[in-house]
Parts: C-alpha cells; structure tokens; sequence
C-alpha cells in the first residue's frame, strides 16, 4: 500500500451556492442577477394587477370603492355607511325604524367584481383584488381615491381628508381644524357635535367643508357664502359679526347723518344690546339703527323704550 494516497479516495466536499456565485465570472453573476431582477418585476406588476383590477370603476354616490358592506343594525347591504344613514333616515320612514348605522361595528363586507362575502379586510380573500386603496379597520372605511388625502384621527375617532399634517385636533372643541387657525380659532366645546344651523346637516360627520366663524361657531362653507349672497353677515347662533363689518358701519353713519329724525323723536332714547360686544347702552332712538357707543357696532337690538 505504500506509495498511495487515501486523498483520492475521500468525497470532496460540495459547493455551496455562495461559493458557487463567487466562482461565476463576473459577466454570468450580472446575468443571474438580472434574470432575478426582471423575475421580481413581473411579480410586482402581476400583483399590482390583480389588486388594482376596477380600480375607480365601482363604488356608490359617496365613496368609489370595490365593495359594499353589510350592515349589523338591519344586517342589509348598503354601498356604504352614508348610504345606510340616508336610506334609513329618509322622511318615508317610519321615525321609529330611522336610525344610523354604527359603523365601527360592521364585520362584513362584500367584494363588488366577485360577490365575496367576507369579514372586514382591504384585499378580497377569494379573487385578491384591493377593495379600496385608502382602508382605515377602526373605521370600516374603503376609498378608491387616495387624492383626498384621507387620514383617521383618533380624537375625533373617524377619517378625515385634506392630509394630517394640515390639520390639528382641538379637544376642547372636539374636532380636526385647519393648522392655520391651531392659535387663533375661539375654542367652544362641543363645536362640531351639531347641525349646520343653516342646511341643518351633522356637522361632525358632514364630507362638505365647514368653518369656524370669528366667534366659534361652525358652519358649511358653501352655506356661509349662500348666507352673503342674500346680504346676511351673522351667526345664526349667537347673531355675532361674522366678518369685518366697519366699512359697513361707515356708510350707516352717513345714511344716519342724512336721515333726521322727526322732531318727536329727535330725543326719544331706548335701551340697546350690542350683538358683537355685549355691551347695554341706552342711546338716541334712529329708525335705520342704533350703534353701539363701545364697540361702534349698529350690529345691535332694541331691548326696551
């Protein structure tokens, strides 16, 4: 046996497949990367089909989504919790079956292109398709279009829109406003816990715009421009100045100073409430209006003479 070696009798050990990558010129290791590369791409975009399929193509009046909810008050099927509100809250109800729904209690919802019917999730267990690209599980929420920039606030304990880092939550008056007003807006607690005093809409809940009024109040937008448009410029609450009213007051000074009293009541004198100030004068009695000595409001009403 002398002379032969045992070496060329024992297994060699196999590459693993780290050692074999490094054994790959470098031209072959850049094509196995690549073929990895465009095998992941296919994937993604495969995935991204399936899941975008009927993107912005269903939905119901308020929410283009690719589902519809089930609802566990009346356990009927609505395209979503506002639909539910209106159907339920409609003037041909009976007004001991209206109702809205709690829709943090809702546990299934039903795919739109498959008619799944499922617990509450944002991809369709059965055919995989995204049934809302924004979905908040806190609030069942599904929306399709992200450009609204919705967001869940957990001090309102519902989704917003408009972005979150446009918007504070004031918690003494309950609510999401704009950043702009976070030191300036009059705090009253409760704010948005109402209806628009003038569409009578629950403003906490509403998708239309509101405002805060310079003394707290809150209405729609578009319900405060219809109120200028017919030349009414105070709270409907609190009857205060809604807008910088002094020019308006200017042009009541010339009309005054035009408009003489007749001499029986040149010195007749009544008792005055300012609306914007809240002061009580008593002043000379006019016939277009009285002003207030402390703020120079003619926002004001005859409380007694």
């Amino acid at each position: 046996m002398e002379g032969v070696h045992f070496n060329h009798f024992v297994e060699k050990p196999q590459k693993t497949d780290r050692e074999k990558s490094e054994m790959l010129s470098p031209h072959s290791r850049n094509e196995e990367t690549e073929s990895l590369t465009l095998e992941l791409e296919s994937a993604e975009s495969l995935l991204k089909e399936v899941l975008d399929r009927g993107l912005m193509e269903h939905g119901c009046p308020h929410y283009r989504r690719r589902c519809c909810i089930r609802s566990p008050c009346c356990d009927e099927i609505f395209g979503c919790h506002h639909c539910h509100n209106e159907a339920k809250n409609n003037i041909s109800v009976d007004p001991k079956q209206s109702h809205d729904i709690p829709r943090q209690k809702v546990e299934q919802v039903i795919c739109l292109l498959c008619g799944t019917e499922q617990e509450v999730r944002q991809t369709c267990t059965n055919c995989g398709v995204c049934m809302g690209k924004y979905f908040c599980e806190a609030c069942k929420l599904y929306d399709d279009d992200t450009s609204k920039k919705q967001y869940h606030c957990d001090g309102c304990g519902i989704c917003r829109i408009g972005g979150h880092e446009n918007f504070f939550h004031c918690y003494k008056c309950g609510c999401c406003y704009s950043i702009l007003l976070k030191n300036s807006h009059p705090c009253v607690e409760g704010a948005m816990h109402h209806d628009c005093p003038i569409c009578f809409e629950y403003l906490f809940e509403s998708r239309n715009d509101v405002t805060v009024l310079p003394c707290g109040h809150t209405i729609h937008q578009k319900c405060l421009e219809e109120m200028r448009e017919h030349y009414q410029y105070a709270c409907p609450l609190c009857s205060k100045s809604v807008c910088d009213m002094s020019k308006v007051w200017e042009k009541f000074d010339v009309e005054i100073a035009a408009t003489p009293m007749p001499e029986p009541y040149q010195n007749k004198m009544v008792q005055i409430l300012c609306n914007d100030c809240g002061t009580k004068s008593e002043v000379h009695y006019h016939v277009v209006a009285q002003k207030c000595p402390n703020c120079k409001s003619y926002n004001t009403r005859q409380t007694r003479g």
